[in-house]
């Protein structure tokens, strides 16, 4: 990102606040688009929506093929409204040989009440993660005489990721089946009539090609276990994503020929075609959006400047949970970047000319720490994992200035909350050069409807 960014997806970053007021997500739907179409050599591109499962996003991901992931009641819900539907083919073992996807699969480590009566009541294909899923499923199976596949979410004993708070293998995560209670999932499952049909397997967040060819080692040993039922494996996600400029993106066709070979060797020992799923979340929506937030404080503590914006953990809590790196611009209010310098009008009501900001400046900006409103130390979104605030290099800003806090389309509005009672932003999807408002902001009165 650029140190002065005036626009996004081709438009003025200070209108768009204008129209929709700060804090705002936006989110660009030819780069979702394009980010579907990069996943074209999988067999199946299944969305994780719980990255950005907005409705608008669920229908633009679906309108490109894509199918979709369930983690709760709330998002099997989400799926069925945003146009995808169950079919009788989805437990058909002879339908998904011949190509049949299941439109949504419910995946979680349990079924909480909820999502188990939303699972049976839809009669939706289901993700193991952990053994009393498959008796809880099995048990209500075979109450209404369905005999059903699952696939099984497996834990191959090891992980990655940049944070342990997004590792999701190995004895410090929660998720999958552990790796050597296959045959017991397979026992309970035929003991409900029930049968393995697939192998996923996800290690973690930002998963590079030496980690991958592990797992994919692992996952084929998995499958070879569990035998010629197998129909379908699952490479999940966790694609990287280049939150840093330095930072190269994913080489898709290294990662699909990984997972390739490893389908094509499983399809040579089974005697059968696999189908090969991938299971994108960060990598569609990731780069797609951004959180546009006002300045409205500029103050040094010490040695160290800080720019106060009115986005915050609340919006955006990747920072602080993770330490998780954006990048940063800044959108001089009203600029006008003609000329060898950026000049705006006077935009603090105490202001009388206009403000310059030089070429210099620019090429040389200075360190600050960028921080929200909440009444909460750790809101701070220029810190590293473990609380660490670190300054950021910025053009001096304003009060009344935007900045662009970049890369911020996943795990940014589903992660939000209410902390402060402070309401959830707007959602704005920019497509073919028009905004379009895709979830109104909250209002206070929201806050308080279902309190009594």
């Amino acid at each position: 990102m650029s140190p002065i960014t005036t626009h996004f997806a081709g438009l003025s970053i200070t209108q768009l606040a204008e129209q929709f007021g700060t804090p705002v997500y936006v989110y660009d739907a030819a780069m979702i688009r394009q980010r579907v179409r990069d996943l074209a050599p999988f067999d199946v591109v299944r969305y994780a929506q719980k990255a950005c499962s907005n409705l608008s996003i669920l229908r633009l991901v679906r309108e490109e093929g894509a199918l979709v992931d369930a983690v709760s009641a709330g998002e099997i819900a989400r799926a069925l409204a945003a146009g995808y539907a169950p079919s009788p083919q989805d437990h058909d073992d002879d339908a998904i040989r011949a190509g049949h996807h299941p439109a949504i699969v419910y995946t979680a480590d349990v079924f909480d009440r909820a999502s188990l009566d939303a699972v049976l009541e839809h009669d939706l294909p289901v993700n193991c993660g952990s053994p009393d899923m498959i008796d809880q499923y099995g048990e209500r199976c075979h109450a209404l005489g369905r005999r059903r596949g699952v696939t099984l979410r497996i834990n191959p004993g090891f992980g990655h990721g940049h944070s342990q708070k997004v590792n999701t293998g190995g004895e410090g995560s929660k998720h999958g089946v552990w790796h050597t209670d296959v045959a017991d999932c397979v026992r309970r499952a035929e003991r409900w009539g029930l049968r393995v049909t697939g192998i996923h397997m996800h290690i973690g967040s930002g998963t590079d090609m030496t980690h991958l060819g592990k797992v994919g080692a692992a996952l084929e040993q998995v499958a070879q276990q569990v035998g010629t039922s197998v129909l379908t494996i699952s490479a999940g996600g966790g694609l990287s994503t280049p939150y840093r400029g330095d930072e190269p993106s994913v080489d898709v066709a290294a990662y699909y020929e990984t997972w390739n070979a490893v389908r094509e060797q499983l399809a040579a020992s089974l005697g059968h075609a696999v189908n090969l799923e991938i299971e994108p979340g960060r990598y569609l929506a990731a780069e797609s959006g951004a959180l546009l937030t006002e300045v409205r404080a500029v103050k040094r503590q010490g040695s160290v400047e800080y720019v106060l914006v009115d986005a915050g953990f609340n919006n955006l809590v990747r920072p602080a949970m993770y330490g998780a790196y954006h990048p940063i611009g800044l959108a001089p209010a009203n600029a006008d970047s003609s000329g060898d310098a950026i000049k705006t009008p006077a935009i603090n009501p105490e202001a009388s000319r206009e403000r310059v900001i030089p070429q210099s400046a620019i090429r040389n900006p200075q360190s600050f720490v960028v921080a929200g409103p909440l009444c909460e130390s750790g809101d701070v979104f220029t810190q590293k994992d473990g609380g660490f605030v670190e300054a950021r290099p910025l053009p001096r800003p304003a009060v009344g200035d935007l900045l662009v806090i970049g890369a911020a389309g996943a795990y940014g509005y589903t992660m939000a909350s209410n902390y402060n009672s402070k309401p959830l932003s707007a959602e704005v999807l920019v497509e073919n050069g028009e905004p379009r408002l895709i979830r109104r902001a909250q209002t206070v009165e929201d806050l308080l409807q279902h309190e009594i």
